[in-house]
């Protein structure tokens, strides 16, 4: 584990919906970052634009990039710094050289496989970083955007495979790519931290064999492969209505939004159609792609057993960018690139609720005796066992937490 960015505070502990069984062993407590909780207010530097939006709707509903029909680039430098959230300098000409052969690779499969022509701007365009604001114009020549946002999904999936390639054919172990993950999001957090976020901690672990294990037993559906949280943090912001900023710092300082695993984020924290209606958002959402009060349901919950019925929480995967170059792993230029993927998991929750989610039916201690619960009747009869013994097990835990309190 990378070292802690700034000591933890005592004597409270922050709560953790990941649970003491869950730390790995070592520096355990180091890993909890508390933040100055007497700020109140978000910095007057910090405004949500169109983009932050889009994204955090992204992330809420566990969308899919490939479905937008419209991304939101408003100049050169909007690009250059989404390029940077991938690891990629535009002013690096080996990166340049990478995403014009991401580029190519796209108009290629297009034309080839699905019968797409494309005008010369969009096909041999003399700055890549064009295809991106051809993508985000508002009305004009349809056509043209449209598929300049066709070439933008394509290269989107293809770095994505070949990144998946790359590590294949690296040397680098999970844990070393995990830890040089760990040591962004922690200089991050120290980045929120300088920047007044108002936000009560940012913490997180890495899971354990033991956990791990459980997980895989408690889940039919789960393999190894799809063990996603491997490393997990979480944020804890002040209020409720700091919630959709937080999540919109991150997508604009730390993660490519257009990598967050589809399917697999909750929420059943921020209400959507509430959010959306407030200022300063209620003029930005008139102008979110295909947004309908109708058409966007308010939440995005997750069907887990384990979960208490008053467990709060927006919870996201993401494909995290990592660059391995630095340690002589990356041998295949603009072909494969420098960067891989590696799987983070998020939660972002307000101060209040983190508190309510660690009483009643909504208890860690409750959450794993459940999991061991269906385990162990799992283990003994196979499909067969029953809920209500997993009732009759989380009712005996409810009542040694009662006794210990």
């Amino acid at each position: 584990m990378s070292s802690p960015i700034s000591p933890p505070v005592a004597p409270r502990a922050q709560p953790n919906k990941f649970g003491a069984g869950d730390a790995p062993a070592g520096p355990g407590d180091d890993d909890v970052i508390t933040l100055n909780s007497s700020i109140i207010g978000l910095s007057d530097d910090f405004h949500l634009d169109l983009a932050d939006l889009e994204a955090v709707r992204l992330v809420l509903r566990g969308n899919s990039v490939v479905d937008w029909n419209r991304a939101s680039f408003t100049d050169l430098e909007s690009v250059n710094h989404y390029l940077l959230l991938h690891r990629l300098s535009w002013d690096d000409p080996e990166d340049r050289r990478r995403v014009t052969y991401l580029h190519s690779q796209a108009i290629g499969y297009l034309e080839d496989h699905l019968g797409l022509r494309f005008p010369d701007e969009i096909k041999r365009p003399e700055d890549v970083r064009q295809v991106f604001l051809m993508a985000s114009q508002m009305g004009g020549f349809r056509r043209r955007q449209i598929l300049a946002c066709a070439a933008l999904k394509l290269m989107h999936t293809i770095a994505h495979l070949e990144a998946a390639e790359l590590r294949h054919q690296s040397a680098l172990s999970e844990a070393d790519l995990l830890e040089l993950a760990e040591r962004r999001i922690h200089e991050a957090a120290q980045k929120m931290r300088d920047e007044g976020f108002p936000i009560v901690a940012f913490y997180g672990n890495r899971k354990s064999r033991n956990s791990t294990i459980t997980k895989l037993l408690a889940k039919k559906e789960a393999t190894a492969a799809l063990v996603f949280d491997k490393l997990r943090f979480r944020l804890i912001t002040e209020t409720r209505a700091h919630i959709v900023p937080a999540i919109a710092w991150l997508t604009r300082n730390l993660m490519p939004f257009n990598y967050v695993i589809p399917g697999q984020s909750h929420n059943n924290l921020v209400d959507m159609h509430a959010e959306w209606s407030k200022p300063p958002y209620r003029e930005l959402a008139d102008q979110l792609h295909g947004f309908t009060a109708e058409g966007d349901q308010p939440f995005n919950e997750e069907d887990n057993p384990f979960s208490g019925k008053s467990y709060r929480v927006v919870n996201f995967i993401v494909d995290f960018p990592v660059r391995i170059d630095h340690l002589g792993h990356a041998r295949y230029g603009a072909m494969l690139g420098r960067v891989v993927f590696v799987l983070i998991e998020f939660q972002v929750v307000d101060a209040k609720t983190a508190e309510q989610n660690e009483l009643g039916d909504a208890a860690h201690e409750l959450y794993k005796e459940r999991q061991r619960a269906i385990v162990a009747s799992r283990l003994r009869k196979g499909g067969r066992y029953k809920r209500k013994r997993v009732t009759r097990a989380t009712r005996r835990a409810q009542r040694e937490v009662t006794d210990k309190e």
